[in-house]
C-alpha cells in the first residue's frame, strides 16, 4: 500500500476539515502520518469561519424569535456584542488543542511550520525536509481583497469575527454568505450598516424570490442596501473610512468589511515546481483527487471544483482519501448531495436541484411550494417567514429541496436521506419521525409527493 523508504506514508499540508477528518482514523489504522500547519490547528472553520459564526449568530436568532412570540412573551431584551464575543472565545480557543490532541493520540506529528513542496515526495518544513509516499494539500482559502487604491483601510471575515466592540457604523462590501450574515449580525447589534452589492442580486446561488425577502427585511430593519455600486477607493479621514464609488457617491463609515469572497491559497507552496496544476479556482484533481503529479492529492476548498465548497464536502473528501490510502476502496470519488444554508434571520437552505433550475425545465422537474407558516407545529413559534419547495423528477423522486425560515437548516437536514437515497413512497412511510418536531412536519410534506 505504502512505499517504506520514506519519513512518513501520508504528509498533509494543513490541518482543516480537509484533513483531520480522514487523518485520524486513517492514523488509527496504524499509517504513518505528519500534518504540518503554519496557523492554527483545525484551520478556519472551527477558529475564523462557521463555528464562530454560529456562536456569534445564536443570539440573533433568540432574539428574533423573541420578536416572533411578542405579545405572549413580553418585556425588552438586550444584547451584549462583548459578552457574546467572550462567549464565542470561551468555546473556539479550546478546539485546536482538542483537534491536535486527538491527532496526536493517533501517534500523528504535528509540525508546526510553513511546508514547501521541494519534489513529488519532499516537503521543506521550515528548513528540514520530510519525505512522504503521498501527500495531500489541503490549505483552503482566504479572503479576498479589492484592488483598489486603499484596500489596506478594508477589514475581512477573521476581523469581524474579533472585534472586541461593535462599530456605530459598519459599510459591507459584497453579497455572498458572509456579507448577509454579517450585515444581519451587525444590524442587529446596534450598528448602521451599509450593504454594498456589486451587481443588482445577492446570494446569487438561491432563490432569488426568497433572497429578496431577506434584502427587504434587513432594509425594513434600517440597512441601506445599495445595488450596482462599483467602488474605486477608500481612503482614511480621521478615525472615519470613506468609500468612494463610481457613480454612487461616497459612504462615510467607521469600519469596512471586505467581503467580495475567497481564493485558494496556493501561493508559496511548491506548486510549480513540483508541476501540480492550478488555477485562480484552485488545485486541479482528477476523479479519485489526485493532482497533475500521481502521488500528491488535494482535499477540501482549495480544489477547483463545481461542488460547493463548504465544511461538510471537505469532510467527505478527506474521509474518501482515507477510505482510498487504506485500501478500503479503489472507486473513483462519488459526491452526495451536498446541501447549503445561509445563517441570516431567517435561514435560506436548500439542497439537490436549485428552485430556479427546476423552474426552468418544466419538462424535467415538478416544482411543489409550501406555505410554511400554515403549518399548524410552526404557527407554535409564530413566524414571520416560512416558506419553500420541493422538486420532483419525472419519476416521482425528491430531487430537491429548498426552504426560507428560521428552521430551514433542520428542514434540509431532514429531507437529505430522501434525496440522496432515492426513497420510494413505500420506504418513506418507514420513516417515523418523533411527534410533534420539526422532522415530522417536513417529512409530512414529502409522503405522497
Amino acid at each position: 500500500m505504502f512505499t517504506q523508504n520514506y519519513d512518513y506514508d501520508v504528509l498533509y499540508i494543513g490541518s482543516g476539515h480537509g484533513t483531520f477528518d480522514g487523518a485520524i482514523p486513517l492514523a488509527a489504522k496504524g499509517v504513518k502520518i505528519a500534518v504540518v500547519e503554519a496557523e492554527r490547528i483545525g484551520g478556519t472553520c472551527p477558529n475564523w469561519g462557521c463555528n464562530a459564526k454560529i456562536i456569534l449568530d445564536n443570539p440573533v436568532a433568540l432574539k428574533r424569535h423573541m420578536e416572533d412570540v411578542h405579545g405572549i412573551v413580553n418585556g425588552s431584551v438586550t444584547i451584549d456584542w462583548p459578552a457574546n464575543m467572550a462567549h464565542k472565545e470561551e468555546i473556539i480557543d479550546g478546539l485546536p488543542q482538542a483537534i491536535e490532541g486527538m491527532m496526536t493520540s493517533n501517534k500523528i506529528d504535528v509540525l508546526f511550520a510553513r511546508a514547501k513542496l521541494v519534489d513529488a515526495h519532499t516537503v521543506d518544513v521550515n528548513g528540514e525536509l520530510k519525505t512522504a509516499d503521498k501527500i495531500v494539500i489541503s490549505t483552503g482559502l482566504r479572503s479576498n481583497h479589492l484592488t483598489i487604491p486603499g484596500t489596506e483601510f478594508a477589514h475581512d471575515s477573521r476581523d469581524f469575527l474579533a472585534l472586541e466592540t461593535m462599530p456605530k457604523h459598519i459599510t459591507i462590501i459584497g453579497g455572498g454568505y458572509i456579507a448577509l450574515e454579517f450585515a444581519t449580525m451587525a444590524n442587529e447589534f446596534g450598528a448602521q450598516v451599509n450593504l454594498l452589492l456589486h451587481g443588482d442580486q445577492a446570494l446569487r446561488a438561491f432563490p432569488q424570490a426568497y433572497v429578496e425577502q431577506i434584502l427587504a427585511d434587513l432594509a425594513q430593519r434600517g440597512v441601506n442596501i445599495k445595488r450596482n455600486v462599483e467602488i474605486t477607493a477608500l481612503e482614511q479621514s480621521s478615525d472615519e473610512v470613506i468609500v468612494h464609488t463610481a457613480a454612487d457617491g461616497e459612504f462615510t463609515t467607521d469600519w469596512v468589511l471586505d467581503a467580495t469572497g475567497r481564493i485558494p491559497n496556493v501561493e508559496n507552496i511548491g506548486l510549480e515546481a513540483v508541476g501540480v496544476d492550478y488555477n485562480q479556482n484552485g488545485i486541479v484533481v482528477d476523479e479519485y483527487l489526485r493532482t497533475s503529479v500521481p502521488n500528491i492529492y488535494a482535499s477540501g476548498d482549495i480544489i477547483d471544483k463545481k461542488i460547493p465548497k463548504l465544511t461538510p464536502t471537505a469532510v467527505f473528501e478527506s474521509t474518501y482519501l482515507m477510505h482510498t490510502f487504506a485500501g478500503d476502496t479503489t472507486d473513483p470519488i462519488n459526491y452526495p448531495v451536498i446541501p447549503t444554508v445561509v445563517f441570516t434571520s431567517p435561514r435560506i437552505a436548500q439542497v439537490g436541484v436549485s428552485l430556479d433550475y427546476a423552474l426552468a425545465n418544466p419538462d424535467k422537474y415538478t416544482v411543489q411550494k409550501h406555505d410554511m407558516k400554515s403549518d399548524w407545529f410552526r404557527q407554535v413559534g409564530k413566524p414571520k417567514f416560512g416558506e419553500g419547495a420541493l422538486i420532483y423528477n419525472q419519476a416521482g423522486q425528491l430531487v430537491g429541496a429548498t426552504e426560507l425560515s428560521e428552521d430551514a437548516a433542520e428542514v434540509i437536514n431532514t429531507l437529505l436521506p430522501a434525496i440522496e437515497f432515492k426513497f420510494t413512497a413505500e420506504q418513506l412511510e418507514r420513516l417515523v419521525y418523533l411527534f410533534p418536531s420539526i422532522g415530522f412536519s417536513a417529512h409530512a410534506l414529502i409522503k405522497k409527493p
